[in-house]
């Protein structure tokens, strides 16, 4: 299950990347003081993070994600899936510790990198449900720590401030403003 949820969502994510025109890639990104291309270059090495091992890099970042997404899912879908980890919010087996990070991470980034490159943002219902009910049953002081820059190591932000969008806004547009996206600003 946690395979094939991060195999698609992968899916979904290398599509994107293949979908960057090479004038895009300084465009602004919805994360604060990324690019498209940094958006990419975070995913890719938070993929080695799971691994405990940086992704070798070339110039061609649908390159590096492919060989990212290969590692990972080669480690899913192997005895290493169920080895216990040690994470910041504790332990936890590393298929757990995919799910819950760089495989929520193509769906947010994802939608990123097509707001920053003028992509379909549309985000699968089943994925939005689930991320907002992940989200939403964060303990108040972790939510805390999620969102201080920092917290997590240097550079990493789990989430941004919460932005308000309207009451009656998508499901969509409120689990983006609750992760400090904001939904309703204009794409790229």
């Amino acid at each position: 299950m946690i395979a094939d949820r991060y195999r698609a969502r992968a899916d979904a994510f290398e599509h994107k990347v293949a979908t960057v025109r090479s004038d895009q890639w300084t465009n602004p990104s919805p994360c604060a003081k990324w690019t498209a291309l940094e958006v990419v270059d975070h995913v890719i090495e938070m993929h080695g993070v799971m691994l405990g091992q940086p992704i070798p890099r070339t110039e061609d970042p649908l390159t590096d994600f492919r060989e990212a997404r290969r590692q990972v899912q080669e480690a899913l879908e192997s005895d290493r899936a169920t080895s216990e980890v040690s994470t910041p919010v504790g332990p936890m087996t590393l298929e757990q510790h995919v799910d819950q990070v760089v495989s929520d991470d193509l769906v947010l980034h994802g939608w990123d990198l097509a707001r920053a490159t003028g992509q379909d943002e549309t985000i699968p219902a089943a994925d939005v449900e689930r991320l907002w009910a992940s989200a939403a049953a964060v303990p108040p002081e972790l939510m805390e720590r999620f969102r201080t820059p920092g917290a997590f190591g240097p550079g990493i932000e789990v989430y941004g401030a919460e932005i308000e969008v309207p009451a009656d806004a998508s499901l969509q547009d409120r689990l983006l403003g609750y992760v400090g996206r904001d939904p309703l600003s204009k794409s790229s």
